[in-house]
């Protein structure tokens, strides 16, 4: 009886061996994408700020939270949760990696966005500002991320996109823009971007060794090549590169989805007709010192939409 049992029992676990080991699986590791795991890998060493909005307006890296935060609302957005906003603004106080007279000499700014047309008024998405007391007009700048949400049609599909920056040299300043439909060519000079209503990866480039800005929708370069390299001519001087970005002041504060100007609390910027709160969703924003690569870009597309 003994002799059994123990047979009977060598067979019970033998049976469970191949049966654990038939129910176990291993996990391969998700492939890398043009050498990245994840999307915070992307440029770890430039990002200077990062907002994801996983129920939080805070700004990841420092933890600034916005002193004002108008029309805002958190729904599922590409990564997560996303910053929904019905005519709202953010405007965060002063945040040390921001701020300095060269603290992006360079620059990008990614986000993923969700808008539509409205026809009457332009959506400013992100901008990097002088501080509320000093700011002076909506573009001295630094840097405005935006839409022409009243280039088009209500509800069309057809989205124009614009970005500015400014920079000072010897006291004066000086502006550089682009945006991809105007004054060239389309599928030529620029690329149509159609994505009214529907989520996509919104990336600005300025590349101060060129003095060239870019915009990129979804990886891809739309922006019209007729306006990349900005320049100015200084008294009894040539035409040059602007060069890396300046700010002056130094100190510089954040606002989403607000124009730089009075409705957003800067006083000394009036309103223009032409400016309006932003009515959409905004997802993933992250500002680099340095000009993000076409593979870096297209990089961070595929992994944020990876949900990686």
């Amino acid at each position: 009886m003994k002799k059994t049992i123990n047979v009977l029992l060598a067979s019970v676990s033998m049976i469970s061996v191949l049966i654990t080991g038939g129910c176990s699986k291993k996990h391969d590791a998700l492939p890398a994408i043009n050498g990245f795991n994840t999307s915070n890998d992307v440029a770890a060493d430039n990002l200077l700020a990062h907002w994801s909005f996983e129920g939080s307006n805070n700004e990841v890296i420092s933890s600034t939270a916005p002193t004002t935060a108008a029309g805002n609302s958190f729904a599922t957005g590409v990564k997560g949760q996303a910053l929904v906003l019905a005519a709202g603004h953010l405007v965060y106080p002063t945040i040390a990696k921001l701020s300095g007279a060269n603290a992006f000499p360079s620059v990008t700014v990614s986000l993923w966005v969700k808008i539509s047309n409205n026809n009457t008024l332009q959506s400013n998405l992100f901008g990097i500002t002088q501080p509320l007391a000093t700011q002076s007009d909506w573009n001295t700048g630094p840097l405005n991320v935006y839409v022409e949400t009243g280039n088009h049609q209500v509800g069309s599909d057809t989205l124009q996109l614009h970005s500015d920056f400014a920079t000072y040299i010897n006291s004066v300043r000086y502006n550089g823009d682009n945006v991809n439909n105007y004054g060239g060519t389309a599928g030529t000079d620029y690329q149509y971007v159609i994505q009214g209503g529907k989520w996509f990866h919104y990336v600005m480039v300025y590349d101060a060794s060129g003095s060239n800005i870019d915009l990129y929708a979804n990886g891809v370069v739309v922006s019209d090549g007729i306006f990349r390299h900005r320049t100015y001519t200084p008294t009894g001087g040539t035409e040059t590169g602007l060069g890396p970005i300046v700010n002056s002041p130094g100190a510089t504060q954040v606002v989403i989805g607000a124009w730089p100007t009075a409705t957003a609390g800067f006083t000394n910027s009036p309103d223009q007709g032409w400016q309006g709160l932003t009515t959409g969703s905004i997802d993933e924003i992250r500002v680099y010192n340095k000009a993000l690569t076409t593979l870096e870009i297209g990089s961070l597309y595929q992994l944020e939409l990876a949900n990686r």
